[in-house]
């Protein structure tokens, strides 16, 4: 099957930085840090301060923000209640920051969707917004975002990079929905007359502090000693996990930065999977599954976004919502959410929710039949829909740990039903894309269909990214012949 290319290439840039925290964690060097900074007098500070500015300005939009945001987090840890001037301040801050580059390793594993403002586009043509797995030092992955225009003959016209990258503003005080805690709390079998005395109270939606409030409240609440640890940690865990971040509308869509927040991603946040989910009344809201990691286990979450400036971050629950893989349809079948997923790493599956949080009983669709796929199998993003059925994008493992990319075919009704497959590769690694930090591999994270074409942009060898396209009817032709 003839692939077009678009001469689109994604490459990491190990001059895009970011400015996070950075410090030791023992409480007794940060002291130790903070006193000698506070032995400078003020005219010190001012000279310190106005060399680390020109220094490393020109590499930022704003820092400081992010210093006096780092000075926060060590604020506690000062000798005395002592007012400092705001140069102090930032100093402080500046001392508690590093630069981290957030592509120096890969820039990967792309997803695409259309863009929710498409003012001023000409007729035929599709603005688009595509996201990238980002990974730079101690193998950390965060979400970067392109922007750029499919044009009616299929030339793929990408917006400038800006060079500066921006963090989002984390909500100081995050609404969370008593459904989600009431169902972990019973999925772990820990209701108990504690945690009973702290949720009952609260409403369906409450803030952060309600929640601390009601907390201090039921800490009076005599009970097992463990039942209160644990209920504790799964309760601070939740609340951790389920946050949301902001951008200044101002800043374009190549500086929003999604960078982990809580413990669970601490290690990265990999392969977002973003899809167009069409509501029932027509209005649209974009959905992204991804793979939280900590370094020692993985947990899928989800994302919500309508506009790519405001985002909600949420855990996914219930038996099924584990391993990676997980990729929404772009509508309800039958009036339910459906979900792709690969819980046992090795077949495609298919589940159905009531409530796109909440997931169980997932069955085998498919399994790898052919030997190019015999390793696993699993899905490259959410499924295109087509008047012939659910297109599929799928990737397979073979020998020598080999990743190609494959299509399968699922009937609009019933999904459950394989109705066509490619028994040969769609794509596979080759020439200089062989090459990379993990080798021989094509992936993707999500399509999409402009104008009778495949746009299909791809990952190669965890290194770098490009765009291809093929014809639909031909596609279509293959899986069904």
């Amino acid at each position: 099957m003839k692939m077009h290319s678009t001469g689109v290439e994604f490459r990491p840039d190990n001059k895009r930085v970011v400015v996070r925290p950075f410090h030791s964690s023992d409480p007794v060097k940060i002291s130790n840090m903070l006193h000698r900074a506070l032995s400078l007098t003020e005219e010190e500070v001012l000279h310190e301060l106005a060399t680390v500015r020109a220094d490393f300005c020109a590499r930022h939009l704003d820092l400081d923000r992010s210093w006096l945001r780092h000075f926060e987090k060590v604020r506690a840890h000062l000798p005395t209640n002592t007012p400092l001037s705001e140069d102090r301040r930032l100093y402080l801050g500046a001392l508690c920051s590093g630069e981290y580059a957030l592509e120096s390793a890969a820039l990967f594993n792309p997803s695409i969707v259309p863009h929710p403002d498409q003012t001023g586009v000409a007729a035929g043509d599709l603005r688009f917004i595509m996201s990238l797995r980002a990974t730079g030092e101690g193998h950390i992955s965060s979400i970067e975002f392109r922007a750029g225009i499919i044009q009616r003959d299929h030339n793929v016209v990408m917006e400038k990079t800006t060079p500066f990258v921006t963090l989002p503003e984390l909500d100081p005080n995050p609404q969370f929905h008593k459904t989600t805690f009431l169902h972990k709390l019973r999925e772990l079998g820990l209701e108990n007359n504690w945690s009973a005395a702290l949720m009952q109270p609260l409403q369906e939606l409450f803030t952060l502090q309600e929640l601390e409030t009601q907390q201090t409240i039921a800490s009076e609440i005599h009970t097992d000693a463990r039942d209160v640890s644990r209920t504790m940690e799964i309760i601070h865990w939740l609340a951790e996990s389920n946050y949301s971040i902001h951008f200044d509308p101002k800043t374009s869509v190549s500086e929003r930065i999604i960078f982990p927040v809580s413990s669970n991603e601490s290690n990265g946040i990999e392969d977002a999977r973003f899809v167009r989910f069409t509501e029932d009344d027509g209005t649209a809201v974009y959905y992204a599954t991804y793979t939280a990691y900590n370094g020692r286990a993985i947990l899928p979450q989800l994302i919500e976004t309508s506009d790519f400036l405001y985002f909600r971050i949420r855990t996914l629950n219930g038996k099924a919502a584990q391993n990676k893989g997980m990729a929404l349809f772009p509508r309800r079948i039958d009036g339910r959410y459906a979900m792709l997923s690969r819980q046992d790493d090795e077949n495609l599956l298919l589940m159905y929710s009531d409530n796109r949080h909440f997931w169980s009983d997932p069955q085998v669709i498919e399994r790898p039949t052919e030997p190019w796929e015999f390793v696993k199998l699993g899905n490259c993003g959410s499924p295109l829909e087509t008047p012939a059925g659910w297109l599929v994008i799928t990737h397979g493992v073979g020998p020598m740990r080999k990743y190609c990319l494959g299509a399968i075919l699922l009937d609009l009704q019933d999904p459950s039903k394989v109705i066509g497959r490619l028994k040969e590769p769609l794509l596979q690694p080759s020439g200089h894309e062989r090459e990379g930090y993990v080798p021989n591999v094509v992936y993707s994270c999500g399509a999409l269909i402009h104008e009778g074409r495949l746009i299909l942009p791809y990952g190669f060898s965890d290194s770098g990214a490009t765009i291809v396209t093929t014809e639909v009817s031909v596609l279509l032709a293959s899986l069904l012949c």
